[in-house]
């Protein structure tokens, strides 16, 4: 029979096993704990310790050892009282009597006996399966407050950017004005002339000179766009242009953030990640504070994007925001 078994299983149960006529094992739970000095991290545990004072029969272990064997109490007894007399003895010789699962007794030089646990079995059922964890130190790398302000904490608004474009539309707003400018001229000099031919002359050379104008404006752009010739009148050609660079003036679109990265292959690798889950993630530029910004998808209809930005909160992350850029 051995002895030390019998005693581990009771452990697991009780906060006392006493062994007769030898001394008495003793739980306590302790609580988690971490060591900041080699960053190990222990879950609750039972830590043992042994007691020579309690060494009357309680008839905890040998009532258990009798139902696990199918043997009489006597039986039992007589079986711990020899394991207990070869303990002693084993200690009187100075030699350490090691428990397994349990821990090590020794006697000191004043004839007591110094009790050392094992670590290694937790006795705490709600830890079951728990071990001690060693962690290397964690290093951060510390940003700018208004960088995380803007990962962490921004709002939700809609802040629209200023565009910057290098568009042909600014310099047929030039022709426009100069067009209505001309037509002006060309009404009083129809009533002067009074004739079709004169007239039609008038409207070539203003063709020309609107066209020489529009080049001129130009002059910087490396590969200059070949300009139809315009055959509108004056009135029509104004209407049209305003009309169309209005309409496009105020075009928005909506970007449902996924979040801003400092650096390019950080921006790459969520784009990756969630066009697997199925969004329409794309690029599309950096802010102000030179961050990556990534988006879900983007919208040109404010309902629509609302629409998309609550489902994403809602099912994939609460930190995706809204952000409209002309």
């Amino acid at each position: 029979m051995v002895l030390e078994h019998y005693i581990s299983d009771l452990l697991y149960r009780y906060n006392c096993v006493a062994v007769p006529n030898f001394g008495a094992f003793l739980t306590q739970k302790r609580n988690a704990k971490l060591v900041e000095e080699n960053n190990s991290f222990y879950p609750p545990t039972k830590e043992i310790s042994f007691n020579r004072q309690l060494i009357t029969n309680d008839g905890l272990l040998v009532s258990y050892i009798a139902e696990v064997e199918k043997s009489t109490y006597e039986e039992i007894l007589s079986k711990i009282e020899v394991a207990v007399a070869q303990w002693t003895e084993e200690l009187n010789s100075k030699r350490v009597l090691f428990l397994e699962n349990i821990g090590e007794l020794n006697l000191n030089s004043e004839d007591k006996i110094l009790f050392k646990p094992l670590e290694k079995i937790n006795y705490l059922t709600s830890s079951f399966g728990l071990s001690s964890i060693n962690s290397s130190t964690i290093t951060r790398e510390v940003l700018k407050e208004e960088v995380q302000e803007l990962e962490e904490t921004i709002p939700f608004i809609i802040t629209p950017e200023k565009r910057e474009t290098t568009s042909f539309r600014p310099y047929v707003k030039y022709a426009a004005i100069f067009l209505l400018a001309l037509s002006t001229g060309l009404t009083a000099y129809r009533g002067y002339k009074n004739s079709v031919s004169t007239d039609q002359l008038v409207k070539q050379e203003a063709q020309q000179r609107v066209s020489k104008h529009i080049q001129e404006a130009t002059f910087f752009d490396a590969s200059p766009l070949e300009l139809p010739t315009i055959t509108l009148d004056a009135t029509t050609a104004i209407k049209n242009v305003l009309h169309s660079d209005t309409k496009n003036k105020n075009q928005t679109v909506h970007y449902v953030v996924a979040g801003a990265f400092r650096h390019k292959t950080n921006a790459d690798k969520k784009i990756k990640q969630l066009k697997r889950r199925g969004y329409n993630a794309s690029y599309f530029g950096t802010n102000a504070h030179g961050l990556h910004m990534v988006s879900y998808d983007s919208f040109l209809d404010a309902e629509n994007a609302l629409e998309a930005l609550r489902k994403i909160k809602h099912s994939h992350s609460k930190d995706a925001w809204l952000f409209s850029k002309k």
